[in-house]
């Protein structure tokens, strides 16, 4: 799957309808975000079940602003609607495989019934 364009008006509904997304927070002036992008788009057409979004940064300062976004490229991941990575920097083939595998593999409702256990 190709990765997707998303915006603020349609950011909560991607995270809404897709079990696995990943956001790469980005600009068009930024060198590391374009030596970013080649390796994204290769993981997008390795994982066609997770979804792959891009935030324009410079389009949509308010949602780079709503998701604190401090440095670019920042890339994001949410699990269930819920966001369980977040990383700025460029990562290599290698380390975004890494961090794909591991959401996948991450298991939200042990973790919520560790941290309820804890709680109580």
């Amino acid at each position: 799957m190709a990765t997707i364009d998303i915006t603020q008006e349609t950011f909560a509904g991607t995270l809404e309808n897709n079990n696995i997304v990943f956001v790469d927070f980005w600009a068009g002036w930024c060198g590391p975000c374009r030596m970013f992008a080649p390796t994204y788009a290769a993981a997008a057409a390795r994982h066609p079940e997770i979804t792959f979004a891009k935030v324009d940064t410079e389009a949509e300062q308010s949602l780079a602003a709503a998701a604190r976004i401090t440095s670019i490229p920042t890339l994001m991941a949410f699990k269930d609607k819920t966001l369980v990575f977040s990383q700025p920097g460029a990562l290599n083939a290698a380390a975004l495989e890494e961090v794909i595998q591991a959401v996948k593999n991450l298991d939200l409702d042990a973790l919520r019934a560790k941290a309820a256990k804890q709680a109580s």
